[in-house]
């Protein structure tokens, strides 16, 4: 007989990553990180995520290619251009909106679990990152401004 709830099971965290020519992000009219050319990922941290996920989204925004080579085919990722990588948390990205007109927030994880979880994907890809690693501020109202380069925009799982 098992005692105590069941395990959680692990959903992909998410992030919605955008190529941009520049970004920035505000909190309270302060400018609080900002890149140039590079990737803007919106992370969604859902129930579950722990370490290895954590370890699987920084080796996928360091090493997707979404940047153009010599012969203009996306063959270069993040890690081989050097780029800016501006990191914001955004726990509406998990949110369930397969019923209803309002979206249920159940599949996010709770700002306990989420917030640790971010930050350690912040401080993966600093470690693994020789370009700038910036972020907005967990938890905050933030303004984030982008100018989009493509577009190119894609929905990564780890």
């Amino acid at each position: 007989m098992l005692c105590g709830p069941p395990p959680v099971a692990s959903l992909p965290m998410l992030a919605l990553i955008q190529r941009v020519t520049q970004a920035s992000v505000q909190v309270e009219g302060q400018t609080v990180g900002e890149i140039g050319p590079g990737l803007l990922a919106l992370v969604g941290v859902q129930p579950g995520d722990g370490p290895p996920q954590v370890e699987r989204m920084a080796r996928k925004l360091l090493g997707y290619r979404v940047f153009a080579d010599d012969a203009g085919r996306m063959n270069r990722a993040l890690a081989d251009t050097g780029g800016g990588l501006l990191l914001v948390s955004q726990f509406t990205l998990a949110a369930d909106t397969d019923s209803g007109m309002r979206p249920g927030f159940s599949t996010a994880a709770p700002p306990a679990e989420a917030e640790p979880r971010f930050n350690q994907l912040v401080q993966a890809c600093r470690a693994q990152h020789a370009g700038r690693v910036e972020t907005g501020r967990f938890g905050a109202h933030m303004v984030v401004s982008l100018v989009n380069d493509g577009p190119v925009t894609f929905l990564l799982r780890a």
